[in-house]
């Protein structure tokens, strides 16, 4: 299964199983345990080791994280957004400033590479030693990458009952992020369905 780094910074907020909300960046060590387990996602790959990570680093991936959210709400349109957070979206301009401030902040390079018997390609470089610096900025170039690209249009909010998370549709009909909320999901659908059946007659009888 294909993995983007955008998304899965976005749903680093999840449901708690609990009817909840769990934040897998509570504190700088739940961040540098994230970051250790996507180091290859990142691209030059991040040195987690050389990062000072403390509340002032967190504070900024954190503001970041709001700013993605906000605009993969605004992407999955007309469908409905995470209800994680639905209710204070940042302005769409104010996401779309925060991120491009995230990105202009590590200018990248590439580097030509040809090897003997192989076909010429690129790759980039970092434009700065500051692992700090280049964590955020690689974190919201992820992002623009993710919604300039062609998986935007198959971005979605699962709307099992109490999943918060964002996903990529592995094929048109998938409707939830995982089996556990396709479950719920048809669960709750058949709970509604045997409620509503039980109610007719009552209704009727009222009349």
């Amino acid at each position: 299964m294909r993995r983007f780094l955008a998304v899965e910074f976005a749903t680093t907020i999840r449901h708690d199983g609990q009817g909840g909300v769990a934040d897998e960046l509570s504190d700088p060590d739940a961040l540098a345990r994230w970051l250790d387990e996507r180091a290859e996602l990142f691209t030059p790959r991040l040195d987690v080791a050389a990062l000072r990570l403390d509340e002032e680093l967190l504070a900024e991936v954190v503001a970041l994280r709001q700013a993605v959210r906000a605009l993969f709400a605004r992407a999955v349109r007309p469908g409905p957004p995470s209800p994680a957070d639905a209710h204070r979206l940042l302005p769409l301009e104010e996401a779309m400033a925060r991120l491009n401030d995230a990105v202009a902040r590590e200018p990248i390079t590439v580097r030509l590479e040809w090897p003997e018997g192989e076909p010429p390609s690129t790759s980039p470089q970092p434009g700065t030693d500051d692992e700090r610096t280049r964590l955020v900025a690689a974190l919201a170039r992820s992002t623009t990458s993710f919604l300039t690209g062609p998986f935007r249009e198959r971005l979605r909010a699962c709307t099992a009952p109490r999943c918060v998370r964002y996903f990529v549709q592995g094929h048109g009909r998938q409707e939830w992020c995982k089996p556990g909320c396709a479950d719920r999901a048809r669960a709750a659908r058949y709970y509604r369905r045997q409620r509503s059946g039980r109610a007719a007659p009552d209704a009727g009888a009222g009349s």
